[in-house]
């Protein structure tokens, strides 16, 4: 059983034999991990501190930047550790706790994403009573049941891995420990955990990017019934930014996982996987502050203060 040769240790192939390669690939993972986890810092910070930044838009936008963070570090160290060695270990339980958090995160980063589909929703479609359905203790329950809901319907599956039976093969060739390469470590029939993961993807996948698909159907048909072009563009730009973000995390997302891998070679189911590990989470300070001017205007004084508390 899993649980019972924790004591083994895993190997990580990552990207094999990089040699004269290692080096720039760690070196540019690196400036972006660490940029990812600033940037998202500097938003969290920004939203805690302006208080024209305390509304429900970006609380959510808060806490998207918290689950960026957690997804991020839980990958992206180990694995420049795995490209500077070519060769990284990791125990059972590590194993299965990086693949726990990885899929708790990204089940929370869905519903979050999902929650602020809502919130757009109200906002544009219901603006008369958006305060009274928006309010605060609204917005603590929907990111409260986010942040819960993604974490425990994780254990289920996380739990029955455990269970399995090793077939005593200690390699993973990938870059971290996913579901897939998990699985070629069993030697009994995986259908219990295919059939987990199939309803798991669809409870905090499929069902929450439908809601945000129809949810922006009638955003978009609201927003033509608008007379004036320039309140058009203006219900427009409030939502912008998130769509951009549905769009790249669900477009990698499906891409890599409901697609057909076994068309795909490893090596580029690696660099999917990078790139929804990697570059994803550094475009969400990308997106909402460089697209959105109240976070821009935020930044600009921001840093007007520290300059002007550096010339002092």
């Amino acid at each position: 059983m899993f649980n019972q040769t924790t004591a083994q240790e895993l190997a990580l192939l990552g990207f094999g034999n990089l040699h004269q390669m290692k080096g720039l690939l760690f070196f540019l993972f690196f400036l972006i991990y660490i940029a990812t986890v600033t940037g998202n810092l500097l938003i969290i910070g920004l939203i805690a501190t302006s208080s024209t930044l305390h509304s429900p838009m970006y609380f959510f936008i808060c806490n998207l930047s918290l689950c960026e963070i957690i997804f991020t570090s839980n990958i992206v160290p180990n694995m420049l550790y795995v490209i500077w060695r070519e060769l990284g270990t990791m125990t059972m339980y590590g194993c299965f706790f990086q693949f726990y958090v990885y899929c708790s995160s990204g089940s929370v980063e869905c519903l979050l994403l999902t929650a602020m589909a809502f919130d757009r929703y109200q906002a544009i479609c219901n603006p008369l009573r958006y305060s009274s359905v928006m309010h605060s203790s609204a917005c603590n329950h929907l990111v409260l049941g986010a942040w819960l809901f993604g974490f425990t319907i994780m254990s289920i599956i996380t739990l029955t891995l455990l269970s399995t039976q090793s077939c005593g093969s200690t390699v993973i060739d990938h870059i971290f420990c996913d579901l897939g390469p998990i699985l070629e470590l069993s030697i009994i029939d995986t259908h219990i955990i295919q059939s987990e993961a199939l309803f798991i993807v669809i409870t905090v996948g499929l069902f929450p990017f439908g809601f945000i698909i129809v949810s922006y159907g009638v955003i978009f048909w609201t927003i033509l019934r608008i007379p004036s072009k320039l309140g058009r563009r203006k219900a427009f730009s409030t939502c912008s930014a998130h769509l951009v973000s549905v769009c790249t995390y669900f477009g990698t997302l499906f891409t890599i996982y409901l697609l057909p891998s076994t068309q795909r070679s490893v090596k580029v189911n690696k660099v999917l996987s990078l790139l929804y590990i990697v570059v994803t989470p550094l475009f969400n300070p990308i997106i909402y502050g460089l697209r959105n001017r109240e976070m821009k205007t935020s930044f600009g004084l921001f840093f007007y203060k520290v300059g002007g508390c550096v010339n002092i």
